[in-house]
């Protein structure tokens, strides 16, 4: 593929994600980008990022040099005083000030407005102020321009400072278009110091349905001070009467950013005259304690932002600009970014991928409708594929409850195809497609709406479906409160009814089999316990049939909590397995409370779960070796 056909499939795939996951949950966000520029000559009023895995140790991308290039995103050739916003839709929004400060301080009259589906890959356009809108004949400069979503007005607000003739250095605001490539009204005053002198540099943060703006007073005072309202367009703000700043040296280019899982916010300002940042921490914005001793930077920024982003976020950014050598070790659990269940996984031998069909999960009671499914090629990093079945689109029997599903990939009359069976409303379907990402076709009717002979409670749920390695024959296996197994016709979308049998191993068996085969054993996984308890966890059993017998170890504990270290994993339960192809190479995929969170949702735990991946392990008898699971997850597997 060229690089433009990787780019647009990668937006296709970032604006599907996108549908469903507009904003990613707080869970995820685990590192921060920092824009910034470098310093006033042409050579440094350029976009350059850092990252950060915990908000203090920050290091730098690219080897410090510009990640876009001023001479083609602007009209003077050098830009300033980067923000990015996270928008609403999934994209990302930057404005930058567009400046070269050796022609003075009131040379410019523009801004640059940039727009990314992926933090990568910008698209930009240079806003005149001058020209666009009629009146500004005395503008002299228009500075630090940044973006909040107005909510009320259901639009991107941009503000900014102007200064007009003699007059004051003014915070101004317009409403940006639906491109985001001008701006679609007239400029108009957005905050009204009571002493109407000179103020720039605003940032504006939501906290608790009050706007905080901080600003720099101008030609006056000796710093940052805050302003509040909960009516972003009323022109009434509450002014606080002190300066924000912990020192006495001059300061500049605001910026508040929350630290991710955690009440704390960080309030960063530029220390222009010194060449360096202080940071303070706060939890109500309005007091500040100095964390300088905390901070680490391999590079020295001016007047720019901090954005919280995702792991995913972080390693496209990687993946463009470079790895630093002294950024810590990235973790790769949850594997998946948002709520996900019951994960199956199995591996394509037509596509030479790994897929993972789990349960959309974040529903209340359970009460999802969709599947999606992910791809990847290491078992580390995964592609959204998008939704595969819609119960309320695509099947007519049913159209709730989309739970624990598992999938085959299977060879027929030389052609490979799909079989995904599924739980919906407590009975269990079958669906087939061409290809793993689907689309997915039902067969019109439940494939188990009924129980074993001689079952009297559980559910019809929970299906896992398995090859048998010696005889070619294939099974698929379901319960909740028990385990019934049968034979798949030929047509692997209906049973062989004759064969149904009930093989539940003990009373710790709840649900979410598992079945595999290794050396000439057959093992049998399960779930204890209910999903929504922290006791969650896996056991097994093994066989020398498919059928059974079971044999049960003394130890047969698979994988279990681990509550130390803080905030702890809990409720690890409902697997499945997979084998690196041509090795005898192991993991487990299950799925965990969220963390940090989960531990603290009570029943709501249960359905907001996320999935990882650990080593699994066996000892020279064949038995299976405890798992410990973990934050860190697995290394990417070489194809």
């Amino acid at each position: 593929m060229t690089r433009l056909q990787i780019y647009i499939a990668g937006v296709l795939t970032l604006l599907a994600f996108n549908t469903l996951n507009a904003q990613p949950l707080e869970k995820d966000l685990e590192a921060y980008l920092f824009a910034y520029f470098t310093g006033n000559s042409v050579e440094e009023e350029a976009i350059h990022f850092g990252v950060s895995l915990d908000g203090y140790n920050f290091y730098v991308l690219n080897d410090n040099q510009p990640v876009l290039d001023s001479k083609k995103i602007s009209s003077t050739g050098g830009v300033r005083d980067p923000h990015i916003l996270r928008g609403k839709d999934g994209n990302f929004y930057m404005v930058v000030t567009d400046m070269t400060s050796h022609l003075g301080w009131s040379s410019n009259r523009a801004m640059v407005l940039l727009k990314s589906p992926d933090l990568v890959n910008w698209t930009s356009s240079v806003v005149n102020i001058q020209n666009r809108f009629e009146g500004h004949e005395d503008l002299k400069r228009v500075w630090a321009p940044q973006t909040i979503y107005d909510e009320e007005a259901g639009k991107y607000m941009i503000y900014f400072s102007m200064k007009h003739g003699d007059e004051s250095d003014i915070i101004y605001y317009a409403y940006a278009n639906e491109d985001f490539t001008s701006l679609e009204s007239e400029p108009k005053q957005l905050f009204f110091p009571s002493n109407g002198k000179s103020c720039i540099d605003g940032d504006i943060v939501l906290k608790d349905d009050v706007y905080h703006l901080f600003y720099k007073t101008e030609g006056h005072g000796n710093g940052i001070k805050l302003a509040t309202t909960t009516d972003l367009t009323s022109g009434k703000w509450e002014e606080s009467p002190d300066y924000k700043q912990q020192t006495s040296e001059a300061v500049e280019g605001s910026g508040v950013f929350k630290l991710n899982q955690s009440n704390e916010y960080i309030l960063m300002y530029d220390v222009y005259m010194q060449g360096s940042y202080q940071f303070t921490k706060t939890t109500d914005l309005r007091n500040f304690e100095v964390v300088d001793h905390e901070i680490s930077m391999d590079f020295h920024p001016r007047h720019g932002s901090v954005l919280p982003i995702t792991r995913s976020e972080l390693k496209r950014l990687l993946n463009e600009w470079g790895t630093p050598g002294d950024l810590p070790e990235i973790n790769n659990n949850p594997v998946l970014e948002g709520y996900y269940a019951d994960p199956e996984i199995f591996y394509s031998h037509k596509d030479e991928k790994y897929y993972l069909y789990p349960t959309s999960d974040g529903f209340d009671s359970w009460s999802g409708y969709y599947f999606q499914t992910f791809s990847s090629e290491d078992l580390v990093n995964w592609t959204n594929e998008g939704i595969i079945l819609n119960l309320k689109e695509d099947v007519s029997w049913t159209d709730r409850n989309a739970w624990a599903p598992t999938a085959m990939e299977k060879k027929i009359d030389g052609e490979y195809k799909y079989f995904y069976y599924f739980t919906a409303a407590q009975q269990i379907g079958v669906a087939v497609a061409d290809e793993p990402t689907g689309p997915f076709t039902d067969s019109g009717q439940p494939l188990i709406d009924y129980k074993p002979e001689g079952v009297q409670g559980g559910q019809e749920i929970d299906p896992d479906v398995f090859t048998d390695p010696q005889t070619g024959k294939t099974y698929l296996y379901w319960g909740n409160g028990y385990l019934a197994v049968a034979e798949l016709n030929d047509d692997m979308i209906s049973l062989k009814k004759e064969t149904i049998q009930v093989m539940t191993p003990d009373n710790t068996f709840r649900e979410g089999v598992e079945v595999f085969y290794r050396n000439g054993k057959y093992y049998f996984m399960w779930s204890e316990n209910d999903t929504r308890s922290p006791d969650y966890r896996v056991r097994y059993a093994t066989a020398d049939s498919p059928l059974g017998p079971l044999q049960i170890p003394e130890e047969n504990l698979v994988i279990a909590k681990k509550p130390e270290p803080e905030p702890g994993i809990y409720g690890t339960g409902h697997n499945s397995v997979i084998k690196v192809p041509g090795k005898d190479e192991w993991y487990i995929v299950y799925h965990r409370f969220s963390v940090p969170e989960g531990i603290n949702m009570g029943r709501a735990a249960g359905f907001h779960r996320e999935v990882a991946i650990d080593p699994l392990k066996f000892d020279e008898k064949q038995r299976i070796l405890q798992v410990k699971p973990t934050y860190k997850g697995i290394q990417a597997i070489p194809n």
